[in-house]
């Protein structure tokens, strides 16, 4: 997993791409279960103006995240991680934690413990559909480009 991991941290534009490609890959594996996922069942909350989403991820689990529209806070309430993102390369993540995503963030998870991981989205829509047509971008193009990388494409990266 480590090797695999190493390979895509190169710099932001080709992890970025690269991320794509691992995602795209991941998903020609046999057994492999592509977006909702009866193992990682989501919780859902709602307060005023806020949108608080819950999942929890077993042990030994391989998740790649969507592009996120905003920045938005995350929680990570039990649990440790390796996480791959354009903006920090490879870490280790280990629950108390809290931290804020910035706007366009993909992340590649491996999970090493059962893991509960919340975000947080402000929205006055209770439409899961709905919340996620705002929060999340189908593709990087659907995001204002970005001053810090060059947009790669995934055969340029590879």
């Amino acid at each position: 997993m480590n090797d695999l991991i190493d390979e895509i941290m190169e710099d932001p534009a080709v992890t970025r791409a690269k991320i794509m490609v691992f995602e795209d890959e991941l998903g020609k594996v046999d057994g492999i279960t592509r977006g909702d996922m009866d193992e990682c069942p989501l919780t859902h909350t709602f307060a005023e103006g806020v949108y608080v989403r819950e999942i929890f991820i077993p042990a030994g689990t391989l998740v790649v995240g969507k592009i996120h529209r905003h920045s938005h806070p995350n929680f990570l309430m039990k649990g440790r991680v390796t996480v791959v993102t354009e903006g920090k390369g490879r870490e280790t993540l280990e629950a108390p934690l809290s931290m804020i995503s910035p706007a366009g963030t993909k992340r590649i998870v491996y999970t090493h413990e059962d893991t509960v991981w919340i975000t947080v989205h402000k929205t006055e829509e209770t439409n899961i559909n709905k919340i996620e047509e705002a929060v999340i971008a189908k593709d990087y193009d659907a995001l204002p480009p970005s001053r810090e990388h060059k947009q790669l494409t995934k055969e340029e990266a590879i």
